[in-house]
């Protein structure tokens, strides 16, 4: 049987089902809302209308077996077109239990019309069969319990309401206006409940609200709650306000945020960024620009904190950034630029005049002041009671009066903001090329390049300045290849010939516009003065008018190292001619600068002195010697009070100039090669008179004297020197004086030369003496007696430091061994023995061991070796156990060997600690390869020779040690190797069995 094509309802049909819930559905005009199974339910509620229970539980059975059918009607077949446009009400049996529904909660609410419960349950019902089903977001994290307004309306962005499967609001329009009734009947008896408002405002943010309510409507609701609920409540409205209004945009967003921003201006910023997003709506630069000026001045004075985090100097640099891309929109050309720079310092002028005025008797009471203030205008003050700033239309967001960007600059910018100068100068430049004033765009970056401090605010501007040059020159030569008229192309190519030539003189410019920034910054510098000389090159008129204007500038005071210098090498360029020395030398104009110089007080003596110098040395140069002498003389003129401190910085160079070594050390070097011998002598005599001699000043008088043959006179300088210092400068003051004495008369003045090293010692510190002691001793040998030479040695052992009685004993012992033989150095060992430390000790017990058996005493030189032992680890000190193992070998016994042996394990074992131990390891690895060699030598003479006599055997005999503290040796009794043949003892002692008797 052929299918006939189920007829598509139209939408006069699908608004006909409509409305369901007005008026409100009742029995009597719907039959179908009471079942015979809901009988006894009504009948209840009949004799219990007052029971809230009741109610809720009839609501509550209706709407869970609505849920239970629905279920079972999930699988009915309704067309995809009728579900979009009637949603949740697309069945008959949603439509009637929204009417039964309906019909309970208006029923319950004529009982209980101020149940806040039942109205939030009533209106979310009505709002899930209109709106659709609420979309339920799982949230991460916390929420903050009083977030800031910023932080507030992000989360309200991220928070935002979702619904599925709304009804159509041109089918359903009755309904849309039913649910705005009922919401408003809500509010009519519970005005002040927040949480009706939110849920109320919801609707206007639902994708499918229709634009009758979701524009005019919901405005006026969002101000009627404003209105209706307490401040403490109106943050969670606003909230929902400006982000209402942030999504319609136009006149709505800039007239909601104006009124928000009245109460609360932290939203400033965000709301800037609204006037400049063109999506929202047309930008409205002025007004931003003007509201960022606003901030940036108020967190400038501390008034204003920005959410953002921004500081003062980033709000201003946004309102840059806004000026930059909006020129024509937010300043004022350069006309209007001009007259209103005038205006303001005409009225700057006159109010500098007014102030200047004498104040008048009869003054007006201040307004802090105890008078009362009966007269003049009305004083605007804040919600503090404090008075409010003047009127600024600057800062006026409501006047269409456009801003003064120069003087702002200036003002809000370069006056507050020093060292961010490059930016601001490159942005007003930019300013003015975004509106195509090139002359004044590079007016502003030559200001900039001129008043800047730092380098890098000049790196900033210049290099914008030559972007903009290399851009124009582009531009003109784009325009120059597609221009045909001749005569415009031969005015465009004058111009591009000016801006070329103009681009290449920046270049050049560059190294002086980079000196003149450290200059500015520091115009006491010496070394960028210098470096501005070395610029001009050879141009000798330049050069000159920078060493005239560094002279005039610079504070001698406050300037840095070698100022001296400048005077100096301005002397020099006119006494050489010039840079290159094409012009005559000009020694006048070189006097009068030196001369100048000589004036000025320099931070430093030195530098005066070195001025004295220069200009000595000039005259040399050109021959002038007895104006040399003169200029030296004018230097070094005492005063009448010579007692003055050299180092008291409180007088100035001048004042303390004569005391100066540096000067005075150049005018006897002079002296000594053009003057004669009395004036070179009297220069040195007022030297030392002045007592600022050193110790080589004093060495180069008495040379000086010993060359012109003034012995005595010379002598008596290197006493006058050693009266004037002390130790250890005085040292080489005596061993110069006491060296050429001797070498003056040798043995003819003997005492006094006794006398002289006499007095040397006297003062002489431990670790100085040795060399005078020698000298002495030396003269002594000379010239002198034996004895008394070795009663210095003498001396000289107990006197000297610690680290020179070693060489001293050494020298002692080999002079005694000289002049009266081996036997006479016993004593001199024995106290070398007590004074010498341990360390040394075993070295001169070793020399000491050696004299005596070159004497025969073979027991005296074996007690010298147990003695010496306690003091040499056999670890670190190897050497001194292989002398005495040697000398046992050669002239000890079998007796003597074993206490050798036995004293060398007590020895190993007493300094068998940790810290010797580190130490025998460290000693051990840098002697590694002597270690390895001494393993490896073949066992000892007298161990063979016992092996021997007992025939191989390991019968009890004489035996080597077997272990050490450090390493366990190879047992040499045991070895099958064959004996060495047996060592002679030629020293060997030969003692009888009957001695012990």
């Amino acid at each position: 049987m052929p299918s006939v094509a189920q007829k598509r309802p139209s939408i006069e049909e699908l608004s006909a089902y409509f409305p369901l819930s007005f008026p409100v559905p009742k029995p009597t005009t719907h039959p179908d809302l009471i079942l015979t199974k809901d009988v006894q339910r009504e009948e209840d509620l009949l004799r219990n209308p007052t029971s809230f229970r009741a109610w809720w539980s009839a609501i509550n059975s209706v709407r869970e077996s609505y849920t239970s059918l629905q279920k079972t009607e999930a699988n009915s077949t309704i067309p995809e077109d009728i579900l979009i446009v009637l949603g949740p009400l697309a069945s008959p049996l949603a439509r009637v239990t929204f009417q039964r529904l309906t019909y309970m909660y208006e029923a319950a609410l004529a009982q209980f019309p101020n149940s806040f419960k039942l109205w939030k349950s009533y209106l979310t019902m009505r709002m899930s069969f209109v709106l659709g089903k609420l979309i339920i977001k799982k949230r991460s994290g916390g929420k903050k319990k009083f977030p800031e307004m910023k932080d507030a309306l992000e989360e309200a962005e991220d928070e935002v309401e979702q619904w599925d499967a709304p009804l159509d609001p041109i089918v359903g329009w009755e309904e849309w206006k039913s649910l705005i009734a009922t919401f408003e009947r809500a509010l009519m008896w519970l005005p002040k409940l927040p949480r009706l408002w939110l849920m109320y405002f919801s609707i206007f943010f639902h994708p499918r609200c229709p634009s009758l309510l979701s524009y005019t409507h919901a405005r006026r609701t969002f101000d009627r709650a404003l209105r209706t609920l307490p401040p403490s409540l109106h943050f969670r409205v606003w909230v929902q306000y400006l982000f209402w209004a942030e999504r319609k945009g136009g006149e709505t967003t800039i007239s909601v945020y104006r009124r928000y921003l009245t109460i609360d201006p932290s939203l400033t910023e965000r709301f800037t960024g609204i006037l400049l997003n063109p999506t929202n709506s047309s930008p409205r630069p002025l007004e931003a620009a003007k509201l960022l000026l606003s901030l940036a001045r108020k967190a400038a004075k501390g008034q204003y904190t920005s959410p953002e985090g921004k500081s003062p100097y980033q709000l201003l640099e946004d309102w840059i950034e806004v000026v930059e891309k909006y020129p024509d929109e937010v300043g004022l050309d350069v006309d209007d630029t001009l007259a209103s720079n005038e205006a303001a310092a005409k009225a700057e002028a006159e109010l500098e005049a007014a102030s200047a005025e004498p104040s008048s008797a009869s003054a007006p009471a201040s307004i802090g002041g105890q008078l009362i203030r009966m007269a003049g205008p009305a004083i605007p003050v804040t919600a503090d009671g404090k008075p409010a700033a003047p009127y600024n239309e600057d800062e006026d967001p409501a006047s269409s009066r456009k801003l003064n960007i120069e003087a702002i600059i200036e003002k809000d910018g370069l006056g507050l903001y020093k060292d961010q100068a490059g930016r601001l100068w490159t942005g007003l430049a930019t300013y003015w090329i975004k509106r195509g004033e090139f002359d004044r765009a590079k007016a502003v970056f030559e200001q900039g390049t001129k008043s800047v401090l730092t380098i890098r605010d000049f790196t900033q501007i210049y290099d914008a300045y030559a972007e903009f040059g290399e851009s124009l020159l582009n531009a003109l030569m784009e325009s120059l290849a597609d221009e045909e008229d001749e005569e415009e192309t031969a005015e465009m190519e004058k111009e591009v010939d000016a801006r070329m030539k103009e681009f290449e003189a920046l270049a050049d410019r560059r190294p002086f516009l980079h000196n003149d920034v450290l200059l500015r910054r520091n115009p006491n510098d010496v070394q960028e003065w210098e470096k501005r000389v070395a610029l001009w090159g050879e141009d000798d008129e330049q050069v000159a008018q920078t060493y005239t204007t560094a002279l005039e500038t610079i504070n001698p005071r406050k300037a840095t190292a070698n100022l001296h210098r400048l005077y100096v090498n301005f002397a020099k360029f006119y006494e050489e001619g010039g840079v290159a020395g094409q012009a005559e030398p000009d020694l006048d104009s070189a006097r009068k600068i030196l001369d100048k110089a000589t004036k000025v007080n320099f931070k430093a003596v030195e530098d005066l002195a070195e001025v004295w110098c220069e200009w000595s040395e000039m005259e040399l140069r050109h021959d002038n010697y007895d104006e040399a002498i003169r200029v030296m003389q004018r230097a070094t003129a005492l005063p009448k009070n010579i007692k003055i401190n050299y180092h008291d910085h409180g007088l100035s160079a001048q004042a303390r100039l004569f005391k100066s070594l540096k000067l005075w050390s150049f005018y006897v070097d002079l002296e000594e090669s053009i003057g004669s011998v009395d004036s070179t002598k009297a220069v040195y005599d007022k030297i030392l008179e002045l007592r600022i001699a050193n110790a080589q000043v004093i060495v180069n008088y008495a040379s000086f004297l010993e060359e012109n043959n003034y012995f005595e006179e010379s002598f008596k300088v290197y006493e006058r020197g050693v009266e004037l210092f002390t130790f250890p400068v005085s040292f080489e003051i005596w061993n110069i004086y006491l060296s050429k004495f001797v070498k003056r008369y040798g043995g003819s003045k003997l005492e006094r030369a006794r006398d002289l090293f006499e007095q040397a010692l006297e003062k002489c510190p431990a670790k100085s003496c040795k060399s005078i002691f020698l000298l002495y001793a030396q003269l002594e040998e000379d010239y002198g007696l034996a004895k008394r030479s070795m009663n210095i040695y003498d001396r000289a052992t107990q006197v000297v430091s610690d680290e020179d009685k070693f060489d001293m004993f050494t020298i002692y012992i080999a002079k005694a061994t000289a002049n009266f033989g081996l036997p006479q150095t016993r004593p001199i060992y024995e106290r070398a023995l007590e004074v010498l430390p341990d360390r040394q000790t075993a070295e001169i017990c070793l020399r000491f061991a050696a004299l005596e058996r070159k004497l025969g005493e073979i027991d005296r030189a074996r007690a010298i070796y147990a003695h010496a032992s306690q003091f040499c680890d056999p670890r670190t000190n190897a050497h001194f156990w292989s002398e005495w193992n040697s000398f046992e070998i050669e002239t000890g016994s079998e007796d003597t060997f074993r206490e050798m042996l036995r004293i060398k394990r007590s020895v190993q074992a007493q300094f068998n600690t940790e810290a010797s131990y580190l130490a025998a390891q460290t000693i051990s690895a840098r002697q590694g390869n002597k270690a390895a060699a001494e393993d490896n030598e073949a066992p000892d003479a007298m161990s063979a020779a016992e092996k021997q006599a007992n025939n191989g055997t390991n019968a009890p005999a004489f035996v080597s040690a077997k272990q050490t503290g450090i390493a366990p040796q190879a047992d040499e009794d045991s070895s099958k190797e064959t004996a060495p043949v047996q060592a002679n003892n030629a020293d060997e002692i030969q003692i009888s069995d009957d001695e012990d008797m």
